[in-house]
């Protein structure tokens, strides 16, 4: 493996940063204070309009999608240190460059899986960025992170499906853009594979018997830029036979597909967050008195400060890992690399925002810094695409093999 990008990555990186530095970083104030101006907090701050349209004038748009047809044609690993860049401003950076989850699993999905008219239909207003959607698989009733408990049913009735269950922290799901919704449910409940009795529909947000309850909140948070997190009904909702997304009985490996990539998406978008939180605690140190001598003086905040960053040195080494070995063995075998860096990454990348907020006292937990934020955020990738306790299972179970 070169530890080298190549030359096509640095050129983007540099445009990227350079993006990120002139136009993202400056508006994340003027961000909030347009929202609070907002009838709701689900409307899109004018701003972040402006930064869309200004990436996509600079090329910076669906960098994610390594199908060059419909996106920039890169390859894990040429995507995974831009994904960094922008998670150094979550809030703000994936969105305005097309490249924010649940959309962007939602797009690998229908560009790997959708039939043409469905293409035309959702793919391409997502890939313009008209239009957001969300993923619903997430059950209150059941442990959701096993996808043979999932209870929502997709039941045929002639030409159509009728969908109905409950779903909560479906991402997007808020904004009033979001205007389809992926949905996992069982259509063979009694098959004898359980990985075959699910499947994957497509349910317009404007579907009758479809009803977004409330928003869930994470730590408090609302998550407004994120386009909320919503419990979600779906009472008897039809949709014509045409909206299964690949074959019935093909949720489960529909689902596998698109959660590989993106956990390198989430993953890089932490270090980018690790590399903001450990930037604000230099700044802290080196701007703060204490007990008579700058913080940056003290022994306690220079261990602080080097376990950081031995930590983001090491995760980004094993998530480049993992992305090349997507790129060239594929998918399943990347698989222990994937668990790996689900499980150690938000775990680490916690620990060193923790560390950022204990360095700003009062400040680190209020709304003048981004770092309460970042956590909420961090700490929940310890659950979502699967808990950590579940991949450290699976991972287990594979190194005892070899022994076996």
């Amino acid at each position: 493996m070169d530890f080298a990008y190549d030359a096509r990555t640095e050129e983007l990186r540099a445009r990227l940063l350079a993006f990120m530095d002139e136009y993202v970083h400056p508006a994340e104030q003027v961000a909030h204070e347009q929202r609070a101006r907002l009838a709701s907090p689900w409307d899109t701050p004018q701003v972040v309009e402006d930064l869309k349209a200004e990436a996509r004038r600079q090329g910076l748009w669906n960098l994610f999608l390594p199908d060059a047809e419909h996106g920039a044609g890169l390859t894990n690993l040429q995507y995974a240190p831009l994904a960094e860049i922008t998670g150094r401003s979550p809030q703000l950076a994936p969105t305005a460059t097309n490249c924010a989850a649940p959309d962007t699993g939602n797009m690998e999905v229908l560009a790997q899986f959708a039939d043409e008219a469905q293409k035309k239909q959702w793919l391409e207003p997502l890939l313009a960025g008209e239009i957001r959607s969300a993923f619903a698989m997430t059950e209150p009733d059941v442990a959701s992170s096993d996808a043979t408990n999932i209870t929502t049913h997709i039941e045929r009735d002639g030409d159509e499906y009728v969908v109905t269950g409950r779903k909560w922290y479906i991402s997007g799901a808020m904004n009033p853009d979001c205007r389809i919704f992926i949905v996992m449910g069982k259509t063979d409940p009694d098959g004898e594979d359980i990985r075959r009795q699910q499947s994957m529909v497509l349910v317009p947000r404007d579907t009758p018997g479809v009803t977004v309850n409330r928003a869930m909140q994470v730590f408090g948070y609302e998550d407004h830029y994120h386009g909320g997190h919503a419990e979600v009904t779906f009472d008897h909702a039809r949709v014509p036979v045409s909206h299964l997304i690949g074959e019935e009985g093909g949720g489960f490996a529909i689902a596998q597909a698109r959660l590989g990539p993106g956990r390198i998406h989430h993953c890089m978008r932490l270090i980018g967050m690790a590399e903001r939180a450990i930037e604000l605690m230099c700044r802290r140190a080196v701007s703060r008195d204490a007990f008579g001598k700058a913080l940056a003086q003290q022994g306690v905040v220079h261990n602080w400060i080097a376990d950081a960053r031995v930590t983001v040195e090491q995760l980004r080494l094993l998530v480049l890992k993992t992305a090349w070995l997507m790129d060239t063995v594929g998918n399943r075998g990347a698989h222990t690399e994937i668990q790996a860096i689900k499980i150690a990454t938000p775990r680490a990348v916690v620990g060193i925002i923790d560390r950022a907020i204990q360095l700003h006292g009062a400040g680190g937990v209020s709304q003048d810094f981004p770092l309460a934020e970042l956590y909420a955020g961090a700490r929940t990738l310890m659950i979502a695409d699967g808990p950590d306790e579940v991949h450290q299972r699976s991972l287990a179970r594979r190194e005892i093999k070899k022994y076996l």
